[in-house]
Formats: C-alpha cells, structure tokens, sequence
C-alpha cells in the first residue's frame, strides 16, 4: 500500500502537469479528481480563491500572506474569463491603459468587458473583485505579452477611456500617450466615431505630454472633415516636468521612473533642512559611521527577518567567526547574513571615503553596488550555498514582496531600469532627494532576488552623508511604520510619509 507521502507525490505530478511555464496553476475542480483535489488542499498545495478554482500555494504560507495571490492573480484572470466568455473579453480600457503603460498592479476591482449579456461582481482573494459586464469590446483584441490578458490597443484604449483617467492616473496616462509616435491610427478611431470631445480631450493630452504636431494634427484633421473641436487639457496641468516630446518611447518603465522622480522630488525637499554640504572633518565622519555599525546592523538584519543577537555580531565584527561549509547548524542562515552585512557594510564606507575626498556620490554608487552585492552574499559562497556567478548581474526571475500590493518590474524590466535610476541619481544635485528616491526606487525595481532593503538602505544614507547629513538607522521597533510608507509610495506614488519618516530619524 502506498505511504501517505507517495499518494501527495501523486496528487503532486497532476498538479505540475496544470503548471504554466511561470510555474503557477490555476486550477478548476474538474481538472483533478476528487480524491487529487482534496488532498492538494488539506496539505497546502491548492488555495481556493472561489467555489471550484484553485491557485497553487505554499503549503508554509501565513496568515495575511499576499505573495500566493499576487503572482496569480493575472493568470487567474485569464484563465477564468476564457473558460466563461471564450475569446469575447476584455480589460476595460483604463486598466487596458495600465497595462500598456508596464503598471500590473491588481486594482481592488478588476473591470472585464464581454459581449454577452451578463454581468456580476465576484469576490476574489486579498479584498479585491472581479465585476464583468456587457459592454462593447476591443476591436481588434490584442494580448499583454506577460500573462496573455485580452486587452484594447493602446490607441482604442487612449479613445475609449474616461476623460477621470488622466486625472487620476496622470503617470501611466502620459507614459502612454509618449508611446504613440503615428498618430494616424487614433485619428481613423476618431473620425469613425465622430466625437468632437475625444479629439479635444486627446489633442489636450498630447500637447500637454510635448507632442504638439500630434495635437495639431488631430485638430486640423478633424475641423477639415467639419468637427468643431476645442481643445481641452485633461491633466489640468500637472505636468511633473516632463521631458518634451522627441521621439517615441519604447520603454514604458524608464518614462515610469522620469515621471516619478519629478513628481516625488518636491515632496522630499519640503521636508529635509537644507544640506550643509561634505562634512569639514572627514575622518571624524566616518569613525562616527563605524561606531553604528553595531546597532546599524542589528536593526537592518532585524528589520528582513533575521534572528541576531549581540554576541553573534560581536564575533562577525572581530574576525572571531567564519562560516564554511562544516558550520551548518539552525543559525547558520542568521550567521552567514550578519557576516555578510559587516563585509557590506566595509563596502559602504570605503565608497563614502571616495565620496568624501571629493568623488560624485551617485557615480560611486554606480560603480560600487555591484561591489556591495557580492560582499553581502560573500559568506553564502563561501558556505557552497550560491555560487560565484549567483552574485553577478541582476536577477532572472520575477519576485514578489510578500505583504505588498506592489509586484516589482519583471526581469527584462530591470534591465531597462537601473540604467534609468543611475541617471536620476547623477542628474539629481540634492542629496535628501538622491537618498530618499534612490532608496525607494531601488526597492521599487527590486533588481535582486535578496538583499534589496539592505542595499537600498546602504544607498541611502551614503547619498545623506554626502550632503553632510547624518546616517539613519531605521529601528526595527518602527518597521511597520517603514514598510507602511513604502508601500504607499510604490502603490499611491505618494512619497512624503517616506520622506518624513526619513528626516525623523536624521539626528
């Protein structure tokens, strides 16, 4: 008789075979047998988002966990509206919009239109919904290339959406009106549906976004064919300082950045007193840096999760302690991280020390984080645990924050974006700003599979020191109160909870 592990191994294998290439499933209770179904759920392995559909889950997950649900939400999507309507549906057109413009953060309600005559709001995981309603389509349907989502055009949707989504989705609404380079496909759309109010309100949008031949040629266009068109501007003129039109932008994630940096930045100076420049007395600084190590380290590795305790840092900071691969043991992770923070940790103040003589901050960072990495990951190499190469470049799969709307940008993604942040950082002359914004950033593009708070954390107070401020320990007491703001950047692009949680610590 087969032992109650190899029936799960079973029920396991039919499970795998309903894995997409991402790894995840969605599953309907049909596609497993009672018996594989059951079992799936009572060890972990199904959660059932709605009566009869499963998303496949950690049988270690906790309560409150957000990761299971954020990686498969899209591919729930997908799965269950084709299974309903076939190939009749669609995002609506503002979430269509987001889309395009590289935001696939899960709305507390997702919009999906359908050809049928049905409608309904069905409640999902994490207090989001589903509501689908009979509503015209997308014509013709195009498909995000991430998780197969049916989806408007990028020019039907810039159409079809409400004139509020300018308003309050100003960013992605001008990342993706900059993606438009021929405007002759949303003239035909215009002059098809014969509406005098869109072709205001777009040639608005586009003049305001720096594309003043494309809102010329939606005017002149439409007023030669006889439509009285006045031209309205549907961002009321937040522009966050924009860069002009001049070509078309291929990459929705670097104009994410650009629109971000400038909205934020105001916020961040408002906040901060104003810098008093690199620090008189240089030694002075970073012998008061190296006497924080101690409780710099002890809340940064807290604040990740890690359990370390006084005596373990106290023999990391001594030399007295060396992992290798006969070292494992129940705190082995703890100690490799603690060791690894303190070779980081060097890092970082030999980059200030450059920073210091007169070196620009934000081309030291450049130059240096790829040196920060690998030595907080050192001691895993050093232990067998990852190899040499696992430190090198920037990670090749996705990752999820758990506890966070905010899913970080795919890998392909980060590639395009961290050469974007460099840039800001060069270009950015205020050092709160450079800290505050290349922090958040950092964590917002999560470039690496772990260690991207410390990291980010490291980057800001080096970007504080240059600008003669002091360096912020963020205490772990106040963690919640760190992630709260964080989050409320990265899904509300609101910055001042962040910033003012910063410049309170700066004492």
């Amino acid at each position: 008789m087969a032992s109650l592990q190899e029936k799960l191994a079973l029920s396991l294998k039919e499970l795998q075979i309903l894995q997409n290439e991402d790894g995840f499933a969605v599953v309907q209770s049909t596609e497993l047998t009672r018996t594989h179904l059951q079992r799936l759920v009572s060890n972990g392995f199904l959660q059932e988002v709605i009566k009869g559909w499963y998303i496949s889950a950690r049988p270690d997950r906790f309560v409150g966990d957000t990761t299971t649900w954020n990686a498969s939400c899209w591919f729930f999507i997908r799965k269950y509206a084709n299974k309903r309507f076939g190939t009749k549906w669609c995002l609506s057109p503002e979430q269509s919009l987001s889309f395009h413009g590289g935001d696939d953060l899960i709305p507390s309600q997702i919009l999906i239109r359908t050809d049928r005559k049905t409608s309904n709001v069905v409640e999902l995981l994490q207090n989001t919904s589903l509501m689908y309603y009979h509503a015209k389509i997308a014509n013709p349907l195009q498909f995000d290339h991430r998780y197969g989502i049916n989806i408007y055009s990028l020019d039907e949707a810039l159409v079809e959406c409400s004139p509020h989504y300018f308003q309050n989705c100003s960013i992605n609404a001008r990342i993706c009106l900059s993606m438009i380079g021929d405007i002759s496909d949303i003239l035909k759309r215009l002059l098809s549906s014969g509406s005098s109010t869109k072709a205001a309100r777009l040639a608005g949008a586009f003049r305001a976004v720096g594309n003043v031949s494309g809102a010329d040629e939606i005017i002149g266009t439409m007023k030669r064919y006889g439509y009285d068109v006045r031209e309205t501007n549907p961002f009321l003129g937040d522009d966050y300082g924009l860069p002009s039109f001049s070509a078309i932008c291929h990459s929705p994630y670097r104009m994410r950045l650009q629109l971000l940096w400038n909205k934020m930045r105001p916020s961040v100076i408002k906040v901060f007193p104003k810098e008093s420049g690199l620090p008189k007395n240089s030694n002075e600084c970073i012998n008061k840096i190296e006497k924080q190590y101690k409780t710099d380290a002890y809340n940064s590795l807290s604040i990740e999760g890690f359990q370390v305790s006084d005596e373990l840092i106290k023999k990391v900071q001594s030399g007295s302690w060396n992992p290798n691969a006969n070292d494992i043991d129940a705190g082995l992770i703890n100690a490799l991280a603690a060791k690894g923070y303190w070779l980081a940790y060097q890092s970082v103040v030999s980059s200030i020390k450059r920073t210091l003589s007169g070196e620009d901050a934000a081309g030291v960072f450049e130059t240096d984080l790829s040196i920060w990495y690998q030595a907080l990951f050192a001691p895993h190499v050093s232990a067998g645990l990852l190899s040499p190469s696992d430190t090198i470049g920037y990670r090749s799969s996705q990752v999820y924050i758990n506890g966070s709307h905010h899913t970080p940008l795919s890998q392909g993604a980060v590639r395009e974006a961290m050469p974007v942040l460099f840039e800001l950082l060069k270009g950015e002359p205020s050092a709160a700003v450079r800290g505050v914004l290349g922090h958040f950033m950092f964590v917002y593009i999560h470039p690496y599979m772990d260690g991207n708070g410390r990291i980010a954390r490291f980057l800001l107070n080096m970007q504080l020191v240059s600008g003669g401020y002091s360096w912020v320990t963020v205490p772990v007491e106040r963690r919640q109160d760190y992630l709260n703001a964080l989050e409320r950047a990265s899904v509300d692009s609101e910055i001042s909870e962040f910033a003012e949680f910063i410049q309170s610590l700066n004492v």
